[in-house]
């Protein structure tokens, strides 16, 4: 997987998208697994069907994590996504959809982090069919992105 060039500064987020059986405890055992090999979950999403659940993950350590995933057999795959910071809190929510309303791409999946940035501003996970465009617009409009260093320990 190629890096964005977008996100010059480090490693693009990668967001895994793992298929859990519908049933008690699937997603525990993976978060847990994730934890075992000693990094965590930082951001999470479910889509639930009646037969299976799609998890989303973003994690603090996604090597160590696809290693662990391809050592125990667990489908999965990974997309590259931004992370945006709010600048201006929560309020800014609006202000950061509406570029991409203005870049005329589509979000394709739009998430919150279980975490906050150093400066204690609101990170928003975002998937978007024209990701490069979109991240030139934001940074103009004084948005920060993040890049996966920015979310390991």
């Amino acid at each position: 997987m190629s890096p964005d060039p977008s996100l010059k500064k480090g490693s693009p987020v990668l967001q895994f998208t793992v298929m859990l059986e519908s049933r008690v405890g699937a997603l525990s055992g993976v978060v847990k697994l994730i934890q075992e090999c000693h990094a965590e979950v930082l951001g999470l999403k479910l889509a639930e069907s009646s037969d299976v659940t799609l998890a989303r993950l973003i994690v603090t350590d996604p090597d160590i994590v696809m290693q662990q995933f391809l050592e125990r057999g667990i489908a999965h795959s990974m997309l590259e996504v931004i992370v945006v910071e709010l600048k201006d809190g929560v309020s800014s929510l609006h202000n950061c959809l509406s570029v991409f309303l203005q870049a005329e791409t589509n979000v394709h999946s739009c998430y919150s982090l279980l975490v906050r940035s150093d400066r204690d501003q609101p990170l928003v996970v975002v998937h978007l069919e024209d990701a490069e465009f979109s991240v030139s617009l934001l940074e103009k409009q004084g948005f920060k992105m993040l890049c996966q260093e920015d979310l390991s320990r």
